[in-house]
C-alpha cells in the first residue's frame, strides 16, 4: 500500500462535470484519432486509381493488421486507467512507472510481429483469399507489421499522457505521424521524388514509416520529460505492478481483440463471400463511419480520464454525471454524422468511387450500405462511453466475457445463417451490425447501473 498522503478524502466536494470541461480535454483526442482516420481514408483514396482490387487489399488489409494488434493495443489502453487514478491521486510517480509498463508490452509485441511476417500469406491463404486481391493484402500486411510494436508504443504514451489531462501532446504526435504517412503515400504510391510506384505496397511502407518516426518522437519526449509532472525521486519498477498491468489490461485487450475477431471473420469470411464488389463497398463504408467512430472514441476516452482521476480522488457520486454527459456528447456527434448519412450518402462515398475504373454496383451498394449503417451510430456512441467508463474504473472482465458471448454467439452465427443458409446479401449483414452494436450498449449499460465498478480497488492503494 503506498503513503496515505498520496490519497485524497474520501468523497470530497468537487465541481460538477461540465462540457466545456470535457470539450477542453476531448477535442486534442478527438483530433488524434481523426489523424488515424485521415490516414486510412488517404490510403483508400490515393489508391482508388487502381481498381476495386487495390481498394479491397488496403482496406482490408488495413483492417487486418488493426486485428492483428487490437490486443496489445487494449491492453495498453489500461495504462490511461492507472495513470488517471494516480493522477487522481496525486502520485506522479506511479503514473509514470506505468507508462514504462506500456512500454514493455509494446516491445513485446514487436518481437510478435516480427515472428509472425512469414506466416501472413498462409494464413490468408487459408481464410480463402486468392488471386490478385491475395499477393497485394500479402505484401502489405507483412511491411504494416515491420513497426507493429511501434504503433503499440505509441498507444501506450498516449495512454500515459491523456490519463495526466495531458492530450495535447499525443495530438501533435499523431498529426506529426499523419502528415508523414500522407506524404509517404504520395512519394511510394505514385513513385514521386525518385521512388519506385509500389501502389499498395507503397500504402503500406508510408505507414510503417510514418509509425516508426512518431514512436521515436513519442519516446524522446517521455524520456525527456516534456509534457508530465516532475517527479522528485528515482522511478523504480516493479515486477509485480507490470502483472497488475497485465492482469487488469488483458481483458480489456482480449475485450477488443474478440469484438474484432468477429468483425474480421465477417469481413474476410462472410462478406468476401458476397464478392470483391461488395466487398470493397463495405470496407469503403467503414472507412467513412470511422470518421465518425474515431472522434466519438475520443471523448468517450476523454469521459473516461475523467473517471479515472474522480476515482483516484474517491469522488464516486461525481462518476455517473460524468458518465452521462460522455454519453450525450458523442451521441450528439454520432446521431448528426448518422443524419449526414441518410440525406446524403452519394456525397460521401465520391471521393472512394473512381468513375474510371470503378463499377457502378459499387456506389449502388456502397450507398445502401451507408444508409443503412445510420441505424447504429447512437448505439455505438452508448457502448464506447460506458465500456471506456468501466475500463477506466478496472471493471475490464465483465465487458470482455459480454463482448464473447454477444459476438460469437449471437452475431457471427446469425451473420452466417442470414449470409450462407437463408442467401442474405449486404443488407442482412448489415443489419446484424446494428443488432450487435444495439444489444452491447443494453449490457454494458446494465452493468454500469449494477455499481459493481465502485468496489474495484486498480491501482492497490484505496484505505480500508
Amino acid at each position: 500500500m503506498r503513503d496515505s498522503a498520496h490519497t485524497p478524502p474520501a468523497d470530497a466536494a468537487v465541481p460538477a462535470p461540465t462540457v466545456r470541461g470535457l470539450v477542453r480535454l476531448a477535442w486534442p483526442v478527438v483530433i488524434s484519432r481523426a489523424s488515424q482516420v485521415v490516414v486510412g481514408v488517404t490510403d483508400a483514396i490515393m489508391v482508388a486509381h487502381l481498381g476495386e482490387v487495390a481498394i479491397a487489399a488496403t482496406t482490408t488489409g488495413a483492417a487486418n493488421a488493426f486485428n492483428l494488434l487490437i490486443l496489445p493495443m487494449g491492453l495498453v489502453f489500461i495504462v490511461a486507467s492507472f495513470s488517471s487514478q494516480f493522477t487522481g491521486e496525486g502520485d506522479p510517480a506511479g503514473a509514470r512507472r506505468y507508462g514504462w509498463y506500456g512500454l514493455g508490452v509494446a516491445l513485446l509485441a514487436q518481437a510478435a510481429c516480427l515472428a509472425a511476417i512469414a506466416g501472413v500469406p498462409g494464413a490468408l491463404q487459408a481464410i480463402g483469399y486468392r488471386g490478385e486481391v491475395y499477393r497485394l493484402m500479402s505484401g502489405y500486411l507483412q511491411i504494416r507489421l515491420l513497426t507493429g510494436g511501434a504503433a503499440i508504443g505509441i498507444e501506450a504514451l498516449a495512454a500515459y499522457y491523456g490519463g495526466l489531462g495531458n492530450t495535447r501532446l499525443p495530438m501533435a504526435v499523431s498529426l506529426s505521424a499523419m502528415a508523414l504517412n500522407v506524404f509517404g503515400n504520395w512519394v511510394f504510391i505514385y513513385g514521386h521524388l525518385g521512388a519506385p510506384a509500389l501502389g499498395v505496397r507503397g500504402a503500406a511502407l508510408a505507414s510503417a514509416l510514418a509509425t516508426a518516426a512518431g514512436f521515436a518522437l513519442f519516446l524522446g519526449l517521455f524520456l525527456g520529460g516534456v509534457g508530465t509532472p516532475r517527479v522528485a525521486t528515482r522511478i523504480h519498477l516493479v515486477w509485480a505492478e507490470f502483472g497488475r498491468t497485465l492482469r487488469f489490461g488483458f481483458p480489456v485487450g482480449v475485450n477488443w481483440f474478440v469484438e474484432f475477431l468477429a468483425f474480421s471473420f465477417f469481413i474476410n469470411v462472410l462478406v468476401a463471400g458476397l464478392g470483391t464488389t461488395t466487398l470493397a463497398a463495405l470496407m469503403i463504408v467503414i472507412q467513412i463511419n470511422a470518421v465518425s467512430f474515431m472522434p466519438a472514441f475520443g471523448i468517450a476516452s476523454a469521459g473516461a480520464i475523467l473517471v479515472g482521476q474522480a476515482l483516484g480522488a474517491q469522488q464516486y457520486r461525481t462518476v455517473p454525471q460524468i458518465v452521462r454527459l460522455t454519453a450525450g456528447v458523442a451521441g450528439a456527434w454520432q446521431g448528426t454524422v448518422g443524419l449526414g448519412y441518410l440525406l446524403a450518402p452519394g456525397l460521401f462515398m465520391a471521393p472512394f468511387v473512381d468513375g474510371r475504373v470503378a463499377t457502378p454496383e459499387l456506389l449502388a451498394i456502397g450507398t445502401g450500405v451507408l444508409m443503412l449503417s445510420a441505424g447504429w451510430q447512437l448505439f455505438d456512441s452508448v457502448g464506447m462511453t460506458l465500456s471506456e467508463a468501466l475500463r477506466a474504473a478496472g471493471d475490464t472482465a465483465f465487458p470482455m466475457w459480454a463482448r464473447v458471448a454477444i459476438a460469437w454467439a449471437i452475431f457471427v452465427p446469425g451473420t452466417y445463417v442470414s449470409l450462407r443458409v437463408l442467401g442474405g446479401g449486404y443488407t442482412a449483414a448489415t443489419l446484424w451490425l446494428v443488432a450487435y452494436l444495439a444489444l452491447l450498449a443494453v449490457v454494458l449499460a446494465l452493468r454500469f447501473n449494477s455499481g459493481a465498478w465502485r468496489r474495484i480497488d486498480l491501482t492497490g492503494g484505496r484505505l480500508t
